[in-house]
């Protein structure tokens, strides 16, 4: 098989996995969306020619690909084509809102959008409403139909347009540049966009493949949405290592136990939410995940009780709690379970955050912004080659977030906006958020604690203090 793959040393980034993989075993499977496999061979292919369409269409090195698709091959291949063009990609949900698609399409400054065959129903409204051109490159749709005619100052490149062009993925990036651009929710209702470097993705990746054995007969679970930064782990992980990523249909999102057992999944990524779901279904029995290797979740505080359901489904799975916001990259800390000691080691019934990861740093501090002793609580600060560098041109809240330390010198640490304190052993406890900290005659309480005493009281996980 030829793939035009160079060599995969420094400058490939983040994609550099994936194309090692297409060497190593481009006949295995490395994606299955709606019970289709695709070999390495197929998936890099169709990324290339993407890739091929975008560098065409787009000389500037520099310049952002969105990619709007939502668990098809394109979405995979675009993601993949727009980084094997040496793009930074960001990611758009075609069932989200025109307005807000369009908010964070003009935001991210894209010229290029590549867009899935599921779009086409929102994509005349989007087009409509943009105030600049662009180009749209329509990998899986052959002939545009009437869209040239209703937008003609916006171009549009088919698949029969880019048939014979195959460049090849053949990257060349540095540290510094845009891996990908994801948009979060804004306190002004408006979504702030994070750009992660080459440098934070890969800085990630490394300590991931470093510490977890992952192997080509791995069938790796992908249930977070590509706007999500929780999927860059599910894909690059996986690829990196010649595994094959499993695309959860949305009808299987919110239970997917049936889903986790005929495909035989070995590692499994999810928020906690999902175990509560699956429990009051009454789909979580004993043993009911033999294959799980690993289970990782993310994304909000997973109850003690939950970890414990799920490690009694998942036996033989190493079940670990991740930490970090997107600003962070995917995460920068975590907690492995331990069935024997992890239930006396929990506070209010959560399971702790952990350690930071080795290499990142992080402190814990007050209102002033000392920082606090040990076992007192104080505001969750990061540093380290996973911080991203600011929010994407918006200076003044990324000086408001991204700050100076007393006697860290030019170091710049990210404000997360979590209460934590750190135990004895040196393990880090989520408390809430600062924000949600208030004082009930002149006293501070925190409304996790209220919280903890409802579980108790009413034997429910799914309780909130407002």
């Amino acid at each position: 098989m030829s793939t035009n793959v160079e060599n995969h040393g420094p400058g490939r980034g983040l994609i550099g996995g994936f194309l090692q993989s297409v060497d190593r075993f481009h006949s295995r499977p490395a994606l299955v969306v709606e019970g289709r496999p695709f070999t390495y061979a197929e998936l890099y292919r169709v990324a290339s020619r993407i890739a091929s369409a975008i560098v065409c269409e787009e000389q500037d090195p520099s310049s952002l690909v969105s990619v709007m698709a939502d668990r098809s091959l394109m979405a995979y291949a675009g993601v993949l084509g727009a980084l094997g063009a040496g793009r930074g990609y960001v990611p758009l949900n075609p069932n989200f809102p025109v307005e807000r698609t369009r908010y964070m399409l003009t935001l991210s400054g894209c010229t290029v959008l590549v867009a899935g065959r599921e779009s086409l129903g929102q994509l005349p409204e989007l087009l409509q409403k943009l105030n600049r051109c662009i180009t749209v490159i329509l990998p899986d749709v052959s002939d545009p139909g009437t869209l040239p005619d209703s937008f003609p100052h916006h171009r549009f490149v088919a698949s029969a347009d880019g048939e014979n062009a195959d460049l090849g993925l053949s990257p060349q990036t540095s540290p510094e540049d845009i891996a990908y651009l994801l948009f979060t929710s804004g306190s002004t209702g408006q979504p702030k966009g994070v750009p992660i470097s080459q440098s934070n993705a890969c800085s990630y990746l490394d300590h991931m493949l470093q510490h977890y054995d992952l192997c080509e007969s791995d069938r790796v679970s992908q249930a977070f949405d590509l706007t999500f930064d929780l999927s860059v782990h599910d894909l690059f992980l996986c690829w990196a290592r010649g595994a094959c990523l499993f695309s959860l249909p949305g009808r299987d999102l919110l239970a997917p136990a049936a889903f986790i057992r005929k495909q035989q999944l070995t590692v499994w990524f999810s928020v906690p939410s999902v175990i509560g779901v699956l429990a009051k279904l009454r789909l979580l029995p004993s043993g009911c995940f033999p294959y799980l290797r690993y289970s990782w979740f993310c994304g909000e505080p997973l109850p003690a009780a939950y970890a414990e359901l799920w490690q009694q489904a998942a036996p033989n799975s190493v079940l670990e709690n991740l930490y970090g916001p997107t600003e962070t990259t995917i995460a920068i800390a975590s907690y492995r379970w331990e069935v024997a000691n992890s239930p006396k080691q929990c506070l209010h019934g959560i399971v702790p955050l952990g350690h930071v990861f080795p290499g990142q740093q992080f402190r814990i501090v007050d209102e002033e912004r000392n920082t606090v002793r040990m076992e007192n609580a104080g505001e969750l600060c990061l540093s380290g080659s996973q911080v991203s560098c600011g929010y994407w041109k918006d200076s003044k809240k990324s000086e408001e977030q991204f700050i100076r330390l007393s006697g860290e010198g030019q170091k710049r640490w990210y404000r997360t906006g979590d209460l934590v304190k750190q135990d004895q052993s040196g393990c880090l406890h989520y408390l809430g958020r600062i924000d949600h900290q208030v004082k009930i005659r002149g006293f501070r309480v925190e409304l996790q604690e209220i919280e903890a005493a409802l579980r108790r009281a009413c034997a429910s996980e799914d309780v909130v203090a407002v």
